[in-house]
């Protein structure tokens, strides 16, 4: 499988592509409204900061109890399922005079659902496709991601501005409700991928094995941490600019647009195997000029540019592919992306609680330091234990297979499916 069309011409593959989209513009259009009316009501960069991105913190909750369900659940009826809990979710916190604990408490709740939503959806892909194809199919999947979290901050900070936040809450689950209609009617029925009942201890026993591996844990921290960081500083967006936030997060999601184009499709393999650690320095030098407050052209300028970085996730992503059992992927993606959410919800929160005591500029530039101080630590680590950072190593310990598919994903997910 060489080309777009021949993607486009397996069966199952555009119903689940359009449902993703659907999904990824909801998630921005209601993440923004949601960030708007929770900073109205209360003033606080700390909770607006949580409404966006602290609902992933229930992902550690699903990730230590739910994560073995994501091979052992029906993909088609799980997917349309957790579609339509965010869509009766995010209408629930648009209902005026809800309290704000009322709207933690929901947002936790759909944080919780969320955690099996990328295991399902990114093993569900591998299905429809041969395995020549997912790379490819992976990165259309990812353009389209940072082509619909532009267009959605756009149409989000326009009726935000325009009209209300909770009217944009109303669009955001309309868009959920479509996708689930689109998954029910665009897929197929499947059994799911393993067999045995979902349980806690055997997610325990999973997460432990995946964990034990000195450089798959090394490749973990790395999609989780340094990233996570600068999600942090991109809740304090509405609180930095209230007007203007809109524009700092479609800026952000074109330079995340830009980063993983150039390195999933433009760059040799050998090169692009050299550019983890610069890409991730990339992501976080940019904020440090946020401590000088600058005009919002600069700040979106370097927000784009920041962004940029988020490439290094598809390095990452494709070393931790190479050093996983195939059996074993579906359960590693999954990890992975409830410790990238839950680590972004930890930042937002840290984020917020800085901006409370300084201001929402002067906690970028300290989320930005740590973020340079925890990849210049990861990387030397790892090369002091011998760990190669090339996406095509084979280490002979546990865990090493060989022929194991790449998944690039993009390295900022919003907390919603």
């Amino acid at each position: 499988m060489r080309s777009y069309s021949d993607l486009f011409r397996t069966p199952e593959f555009t119903p689940l592509f359009l449902t993703s989209a659907l999904q990824g513009a909801a998630s921005t259009v209601g993440g923004l409204a949601l960030g708007t009316l929770v900073y109205r009501a209360t003033d606080s960069p700390l909770l607006s900061a949580l409404s966006m991105f602290g609902p992933s913190l229930a992902q550690v909750l699903g990730a230590t109890t739910l994560l073995s369900a994501a091979d052992r659940l029906p993909p088609r009826a799980t997917t349309t399922g957790i579609a339509l809990a965010f869509a009766f979710g995010t209408a629930a916190v648009a209902l005026p005079g809800l309290p704000v604990a009322a709207i933690f408490g929901i947002l936790f709740a759909l944080g919780l659902v969320a955690s099996l939503s990328g295991g399902v959806r990114w093993g569900l892909l591998n299905e429809i496709l041969p395995r020549d194809g997912y790379l490819l199919g992976r990165s259309v999947f990812n353009m389209m991601s940072g082509i619909t979290q532009v267009t959605g901050y756009a149409a989000g900070g326009f009726l935000v501005a325009a009209v209300s936040p909770r009217v944009g809450l109303l669009t955001a689950a309309a868009l959920y409700l479509a996708a689930a209609a689109g998954t029910r009617l665009g897929l197929t029925r499947r059994a799911p991928r393993a067999s045995g009942r979902p349980s806690v201890a055997r997610t325990w026993r999973t997460n432990a094995l995946l964990w034990s591996y000195g450089p798959r844990r090394t490749v973990f921290l790395l999609l989780w941490i340094p990233n996570g960081l600068i999600v942090g500083c991109e809740s304090l967006f509405v609180s930095y600019a209230p007007e203007h936030a809109g524009v700092l997060f479609a800026s952000a999601a074109f330079g995340m647009l830009v980063g993983d184009v150039t390195t999933g499709r433009l760059l040799a393999p050998r090169v692009r195997a050299r550019l983890g650690a610069p890409f991730l320095l990339l992501l976080a030098t940019p904020y440090l000029l946020f401590a000088l407050h600058p005009g919002i052209a600069v700040s979106a300028a370097c927000a784009a540019v920041a962004s940029v970085g988020f490439g290094s996730s598809l390095i990452q992503q494709e070393r931790l592919m190479a050093l996983t059992p195939e059996e074993l992927g579906g359960h590693a993606l999954g990890l992975h992306s409830a410790g990238m959410l839950t680590l972004q919800g930890v930042s937002a929160a840290l984020a917020g609680s800085v901006a409370q005591l300084t201001s929402p500029g002067a906690a970028m530039t300290v989320m930005a330091t740590a973020s340079i101080a925890v990849t210049a630590a990861l990387t030397l680590s790892g090369r002091g234990r011998g760990e190669g950072m090339g996406p095509g190593t084979r280490s002979g310990g546990r865990g090493s297979v060989a022929g194991t598919t790449p998944e690039p994903t993009s390295g900022r997910a919003k907390p919603l499916p």
